[in-house]
């Protein structure tokens, strides 16, 4: 019977991390990057490498919807698409989904748990890394990098859903996302 409450609770616990897990997102910056002297950009290729999970690979929402985000971002900062000539800036995106493991021994390290027969529920989920480079053309280098990570359930079958993560992914990444002096 304890097992059965244990295996339970570990359901529970389980379900509420995944569930209100909560991004994380950062970004690198060029140090000294003058922004201001950039005035256009454009979409580099494909990238090379599928993104490991043939539901993202296959999904051309995911494609369009994160494209229509990271323009909108560009264009609040000023950015034009390039629509002739060369781009001052290239735009690159990698996402993958890869299986997560994480351990909490949050009432073990607190006291809540005495003795050796508290083991920690141990939580796997999978979680969605999404990559947004941007590079100068002149000179081929990376000005800016930003990247997200969250859990992807219930975002792979729900077009809502998944809109509503690339939006606050591309948002709070541009955050950071150097404006003109």
């Amino acid at each position: 019977m304890r097992r059965l409450t244990g295996l339970i609770l570990a359901a529970i616990v389980s379900t509420a991390i995944t569930g209100c897990a909560t991004m994380n997102v950062s970004s690198h910056v060029e140090r000294g990057l003058d922004i201001a002297k950039y005035h256009t950009y454009d979409w580099g290729p494909a990238d090379a490498l599928p993104t490991g999970d043939p539901r993202l690979d296959k999904d051309p929402f995911f494609k369009d919807h994160l494209q229509g985000a990271v323009e909108k971002s560009m264009a609040a900062r000023g950015l034009d698409w390039a629509t002739t000539g060369s781009p001052d800036l290239r735009i690159h995106y990698h996402a993958n989904i890869s299986e997560r493991i994480e351990i909490d021994q949050l009432d073990r390290d607190r006291g809540y748990c005495p003795g050796e027969a508290c083991t920690p529920p141990v939580v796997s989920y999978e979680a969605g890394t999404l990559v947004i480079d941007v590079i100068d053309t002149r000179t081929n280098k990376l000005v800016w990098r930003g990247w997200a990570q969250h859990a992807v359930e219930g975002m792979l079958g729900n077009q809502d859903t998944m809109a509503r993560q690339i939006d606050e992914a591309v948002t709070r990444m541009f955050a950071r996302f150097p404006r003109p002096l």
